[in-house]
């Protein structure tokens, strides 16, 4: 089975944060390939479906971010999910916003939910690095935890992450990312 995790932050004043967009792919997965309703599980919103050939598991932590990688670990445990068999998509201030990168392994750039994850299950397993830029004027968390100026547009990217997905999990990360924001 593989896990892909969206990270964000529980609520609906998060809904729609720059901080939010794993949850917002996540999301789109689910309504993509049709998989069930989520359940409340590993604390966290989880739901199990397929995407091609492949079993796979929606997460959705319901810790703040910070807090992540308690979800993932019970997770990954109960199920015997081995760390390159986990993507985890989450935004990236390093990255111009529509830019999107995917990577196995690496550090947490800073990010709170990636360092959780690092610190329960290491850092062998897949990010996808969603652009969401920087402001240079504002505070970083503030920045993080504002709305996204142009909500279509992320929309937009957010769909295409999940209509190319599969291509993504047969390992073609390279064609992923050059249809992705092909859009």
């Amino acid at each position: 089975m593989l896990l892909l995790v969206g990270l964000g932050n529980p609520g609906k004043r998060y809904a729609e944060t720059r901080h939010n967009v794993g949850f917002m792919i996540i999301d789109a997965v689910a309504r993509s390939f049709f998989f069930p309703e989520f359940c409340s599980k590993h604390d966290a919103l989880v739901s199990i479906g397929n995407i091609g050939t492949h079993r796979v598991m929606l997460m959705k932590p319901l810790l703040y971010m910070n807090r992540s990688g308690t979800s993932v670990l019970s997770c990954t445990s109960m199920h015997k999910i081995a760390p390159e068999h986990i993507t985890v998509f989450h935004d990236d201030v390093e990255l111009q916003p529509g830019t999107i990168r995917v990577k196995l392994g690496g550090g947490s750039g800073g990010h709170n939910g990636l360092r959780s994850i690092d610190s329960a299950i290491g850092k062998a397993y897949w990010r996808v690095r969603f652009g969401v830029g920087r402001a240079e004027l504002c505070n970083l968390s503030d920045y993080v935890l504002s709305d996204f100026e142009n909500i279509a547009q992320v929309t937009d990217l957010v769909n295409s992450v999940a209509a190319n997905l599969q291509m993504l999990l047969d390992g073609n990360a390279a064609g992923f990312v050059s249809k992705v924001t092909s859009v």
